[in-house]
């Protein structure tokens, strides 16, 4: 249907839906919510470029399924529901909170991690199509949703919740939940940005 759509209706969906979801995510600490607000941002994104390169649509809503995938992989694999359960994945399994990390900074655009490709490759396709202007405001909304995803890594690393218990190293039990995709995925969703030319002209 995108040969059907108007584009000033999507400029303004994408603008509202980028908007939210980056100043909705400020200041919250349950990750479920978090991750909402991100999926709102990110259908911003996708739904701006619909009408001028359908197949870039698609390459987006691949690339933020993938890191998405990921990024609740490593969650639910770790029990982790909030920000406080980041901090102390620290003393369960570092390489875990390293893969929570790297995959909310690709989630956020920042380069030279995956998610970057994306959001570049729209800005350029809005700005040959004469929308500088629109590009402009994209790349301002999505520092909104890197500076929360900076500020989740910030707050999980360089500082710690104030606890009752004086143990700050927690049991960990044995996991029984699989493993086997979250290196692949990490992978995907953190490595892809030199295969950028290739992608390009497949789409």
């Amino acid at each position: 249907i995108s040969p059907s759509l108007n584009m000033e209706i999507l400029i303004l969906l994408a603008i509202l839906s980028t908007m939210l979801g980056g100043w909705g995510g400020l200041n919250q600490t349950q990750m479920r919510k978090i991750l909402a607000y991100s999926s709102i941002a990110h259908m911003g994104w996708t739904v701006i470029i619909a009408l001028i390169n359908p197949n870039l649509t698609i390459l987006s809503l691949m690339i933020y399924i993938m890191t998405t995938l990921t990024l609740f992989m490593t969650l639910n694999l770790s029990s982790t529901t909030k920000i406080k359960s980041i901090s102390n994945l620290w003393n369960k399994s570092t390489p875990m909170t390293m893969i929570v990390f790297l995959t909310m900074l690709s989630l956020g655009g920042l380069p030279p991690l995956t998610g970057f490709m994306p959001k570049w490759l729209i800005l350029q396709e809005l700005i040959i199509n004469n929308n500088p202007t629109m590009a402009i405001i994209m790349a301002l909304s999505a520092l909104l949703n890197l500076f929360f995803y900076m500020r989740i890594i910030y707050v999980s690393s360089l500082t710690m919740f104030p606890t009752s218990n004086n143990l700050k190293h927690h049991w960990f039990f044995s996991q029984t939940k699989t493993t086997n995709m979250i290196p692949t995925l990490t992978t995907i969703s953190s490595m892809l940005l030199p295969l950028t030319p290739i992608l390009i002209i497949m789409t």
